[in-house]
């Protein structure tokens, strides 16, 4: 099984081992486009694993800081008391790439970057670039991906 996130598309697409959709979803990607440079809010290319599924057995929405639960679980009303709040709700899939010199080591890791599939909130989600890098997706969607990929799934980010 295999992940691939397409940005043209604004779409994550669930593949099997013959190469076969098994699930598509709609994505969010970064506002500043597709790069690897760390700093740069972009949604790092290429080859990729989930290094960590952070989240396992959490009520939905419940927000993330720091890959920890807060404590709080999102409503509309803790989304208006916070404005500004880059949210990180009900799960992670934390990435690491796996090329060397483009998306792993250096100044362009994307596991030290913490670049993540997450969830957002539902209410002002939309399939176009918004996020600063990560690959945002609605929460039920998230929670029903992350119960199908173990550890180690590639993902690989295209940009067309």
């Amino acid at each position: 099984m295999k992940i691939v996130v397409d940005l043209a598309e604004q779409r994550l697409h669930l593949i099997d081992d013959d190469g076969r959709t098994l699930r598509s979803w709609p994505v969010s990607t970064a506002a500043n486009g597709a790069g690897e440079a760390g700093g740069s809010g972009c949604t790092p290319r290429g080859e990729h694993i989930i290094r960590a599924k952070i989240g396992a057995g959490l009520p939905i929405n419940t927000v993330f800081a720091g890959r920890r639960p807060t404590g709080e679980v999102y409503s509309p009303e803790l989304g208006a008391a916070a404005p500004g709040r880059d949210w990180i709700l009900s799960r992670i899939l934390w990435l690491s790439g796996r090329e060397p010199g483009r998306n792993r080591l250096g100044e362009c890791d994307t596991m030290r970057r913490y670049i993540y599939i997450h969830g957002t909130p539902d209410e002002g989600f939309a399939p176009e670039p918004r996020s600063h890098g990560c690959i945002r997706m609605r929460n039920a969607d998230l929670v029903e991906l992350f119960d199908l990929v173990p550890v180690y799934t590639e993902v690989d980010i295209r940009e067309a």
